[in-house]
């Protein structure tokens, strides 16, 4: 599979987020009717423990069957099935249940993750969650969220100093013994840290709730829609270094230029 330079008229861009709505969608039809029912997760790593459950599964399954549907020239890349070729430089990327682990435990916090991008990068990202009912949209000129409450505009805050701004990460080891380190050298410079938001932790960031998010670790499916979102929102995502994170491993998001800067003199000096 070959990503080229796409040019996109407004009516592509309305299909493509047509496509994504729907695939959203979808996956909600599949996941809820499975959540805090119990269900029993297999084991996707020998060395410690990536769970995968039936949900994960039809998920992406459902989400897939829209894009044979409605984008079948496209090509596709899910953390469950991983790749499928397509012809038209454009690839989405799916994480039918980004937070399995809080799924399984009967959290709200795990999303369904739906982008697309073109060699360029991420154009256009979701981040759902199903069982609050909170949809954040971003890219194509495109920065809501739709949820109980009704629709908003999605707005990083304004907070531009380490020491009033709430910061979030998933697992408190973060990633390797020196990632964690690193991570907290910028978290106790923080007023608040948050842990095992997963997804809904970038989520919040556009919304303007918290400030940072720093993890490591990542692959490419739990990090692009995020990065569409934020970026939409008035945010930045880079890697440790200040570099693309659309491929994964460690990523820095920020509200804004100026607390990006700060946490990435620290993050890029360790």
């Amino acid at each position: 599979m070959t990503l080229s330079h796409v040019k996109l008229t407004a009516a592509d861009q309305d299909a493509l987020r047509a496509c994504a709505h729907a695939m959203a969608d979808a996956a909600r039809g599949a996941i809820l009717p499975l959540f805090r029912t119990g269900l029993v997760s297999d084991n996707k790593d020998a060395g410690g423990f990536d769970p995968v459950t039936e949900a994960d599964r039809a998920a992406e399954l459902a989400m897939r069957a829209i894009v044979a549907t409605l984008r079948p020239d496209d090509a596709i890349l899910g953390e469950e099935f991983g790749e499928t070729s397509g012809t038209t430089g454009l690839q989405w990327v799916l994480d039918p249940i980004d937070g399995t682990r809080g799924f399984i435990s009967g959290t709200p916090t795990w999303g369904v993750l739906v982008s697309v991008r073109d060699v360029s990068g991420v154009l256009y990202g979701l981040i759902d969650q199903p069982y609050i009912g909170e949809r954040f949209e971003g890219g194509f000129g495109i920065a809501d969220m739709t949820g109980p409450q009704g629709a908003a505009p999605l707005r990083t805050s304004a907070t531009e100093t380490l020491a009033q701004a709430t910061i979030l990460t998933t697992f408190p080891e973060v990633g390797t013994v020196q990632d964690g380190a690193a991570f907290r050298e910028v978290a106790t410079k923080c007023k608040l840290t948050r842990y095992g938001m997963d997804c809904y932790g970038y989520a919040l960031l556009a919304l303007g709730q918290v400030d940072l998010v720093i993890e490591a670790g990542l692959s490419a499916y739990d990090i692009q829609a995020p990065i569409a979102v934020v970026h939409a929102a008035g945010g930045i995502v880079t890697d440790w270094q200040g570099g693309p994170a659309h491929e994964g491993g460690r990523a820095l998001a920020a509200a804004n230029a100026t607390l990006h800067a700060q946490a990435l003199k620290i993050l890029a000096s360790l």
